[in-house]
């Protein structure tokens, strides 16, 4: 399977939000993880209340029912990851629902397409969640 199959097959079983509709989630509640590396945080910002999780963790960080859960996280909750430009989110997001978070999703265009709506960014460089 090539990367471009995996993730059409992933992006098969999400429904993908628009940067607005993730402003609307994280207004409402919604968890948004922000899995991109620290240097592009640092360098274009980030979205205040966003958590930040380091994709090598995500799994466990995102696992319902698993002892390094994040605090709250519920297979209920909504969950919107974004990465850079919506690519590797897709991945995430796609595991994240095999893993039992019913409701996990990813941002559109990543980052970058919330940034070019205008929407808020603060400054960048918040640490991961450990």
């Amino acid at each position: 399977m090539s990367a471009e199959e995996l993730l059409d097959q992933a992006r098969a079983q999400l429904t993908r939000v628009d940067p607005e509709q993730t402003a609307a989630l994280l207004a409402d509640g919604a968890l948004v993880v922000d899995i991109r590396p620290h240097a592009n945080r640092l360098a274009e910002g980030e979205i205040a209340g966003a958590v930040v999780v380091e994709r090598i963790v995500l799994e466990w960080r995102l696992d319902p029912t698993g002892d390094h859960r994040l605090p709250g996280l519920t297979a209920d909750t909504p969950v919107v990851i974004m990465c850079n430009e919506g690519y590797a989110s897709s991945l995430a997001a796609a595991d994240a629902r095999r893993i039992g978070l019913r409701h996990a999703t990813d941002l559109i265009g990543g980052f970058r397409a919330w940034r070019a709506a205008g929407l808020p960014v603060v400054a960048g460089g918040s640490p991961a969640v450990p």
